[in-house]
């Protein structure tokens, strides 16, 4: 069977995520990421997201999502932009929207104790100058971006 046929048989789903780049409460241009462990044990920089659950809207999933993974408390300050991509899980095809965010740190602390799945091990202030050389994936790289081009027209 050939590789498209295997890919047709498939089921096909729809996802939705939530996320973004919270700038930290001490005035400086930082902002809070994590690193999740992949399956060769390396160490994959990224923002914090995940799913809305229950009747969540996109932008409360993101305030959650950031504390849960990072233990920072945050309010949303802009929509950033979507990124669209498709992968292969098991017998699914995914097909995933993840809504990423500007947000702004208004309590807690750095720290992944809290996160109830256990995928964020480590997380780091970053300087937004710094995201493209850190960051693993370029979508986020590109929403990393948008966040230096924010700042640099709203300070």
């Amino acid at each position: 069977m050939t590789e498209h046929a295997q890919e047709r048989r498939k089921q096909r789903v729809q996802e939705t995520s939530a996320g973004g780049f919270v700038l930290s409460s001490d005035g400086k241009s930082t902002v809070a990421i994590i690193g999740r462990e992949t399956r060769s044990r390396r160490i994959e920089w990224c923002v914090p997201k995940g799913h809305p659950e229950g009747n969540e809207t996109l932008e409360q999933a993101a305030v959650r999502e950031v504390f849960e993974e990072t233990g920072i408390e945050c309010q949303v300050v802009t929509p950033l932009g979507n990124i669209n991509y498709t992968f292969s899980a098991g017998n699914k095809v995914i097909d995933k929207t993840v809504h990423h965010f500007l947000l702004q740190q208004i309590g807690g602390d750095l720290n992944v104790e809290n996160d109830p799945n256990h995928e964020a091990v480590t997380a780091k202030w970053v300087a937004v100058d710094d995201l493209s050389g850190i960051l693993t994936h370029e979508n986020e790289r590109r929403m990393g971006r948008a966040v230096v081009e924010w700042l640099e027209h709203n300070k």
